[in-house]
C-alpha cells in the first residue's frame, strides 16, 4: 500500500468514526417497548474495528514519515514546514486586511487613519509564500504516492 492510499483510508475511517458515533447516538435512547432502529451493539462492533484500524494506519503512517527522507529531509519535516508556513500565511492575510481598511473622514477635522505598515509589500510576500506552500505540497503529494506504507 502507498502512503497516499493510507492517507486516503485515514480520512475515510475519520468521517466513518463520526458517523458511526451519530448513529450510535440517535439509537442511544428509545419510548419504552420500542426497538432501537439500529442494532446498537452492532454499530459498537463496527465502531471499535474502525478504530482499532485507525489507530494502525495512524502507527504505520506516522513511522513512513519520520523514516522516508526528500530532499534530505523526512516527511515529518516537511509536513511541519507546511503547516508553519501555511499558518504564518493566514496571520498575514488576517493582518494585511486589518492594515488595508480605509477610514473615511467627513470632515477634515476629523482624525485621519491609515495603514502602517506597507499592504503591497506585505501582500507580496503572502503571494511567495503562497507559491512555496503549493511547491511544498506538490513535493509532499508526490512523495505520498511514491513511497510505501512502513507496516
Amino acid at each position: 500500500m502507498k502512503l497516499a492510499e493510507a492517507l486516503q483510508e485515514r480520512a475515510d475511517l475519520n468521517r466513518n468514526i463520526e458517523q458511526l458515533k451519530n448513529r450510535l447516538i440517535n439509537n442511544a435512547l428509545v419510548q419504552e417497548g420500542e426497538q432501537p432502529s439500529e442494532n446498537i451493539e452492532q454499530l459498537k462492533e463496527k465502531l471499535d474495528t474502525s478504530v482499532l484500524r485507525l489507530a494502525y494506519l495512524i502507527e504505520c503512517i506516522n513511522r513512513t514519515n519520520c523514516e522516508t527522507v526528500v530532499n534530505e529531509q523526512t516527511l515529518t519535516e516537511l509536513i511541519a514546514k507546511k503547516d508553519a508556513l501555511s499558518l504564518k500565511i493566514h496571520v498575514y492575510h488576517d493582518i494585511v486586511y486589518a492594515g488595508s481598511q480605509i477610514s473615511y473622514r467627513a470632515r477634515n477635522t476629523e482624525i485621519k487613519i491609515k495603514s502602517a505598515f506597507s499592504v503591497a509589500e506585505w501582500q507580496a510576500e503572502i503571494d511567495r509564500m503562497a507559491k512555496e506552500l503549493r511547491q511544498l505540497d506538490n513535493k509532499l503529494q508526490e512523495s505520498n504516492w511514491k513511497t510505501d506504507l512502513i507496516e
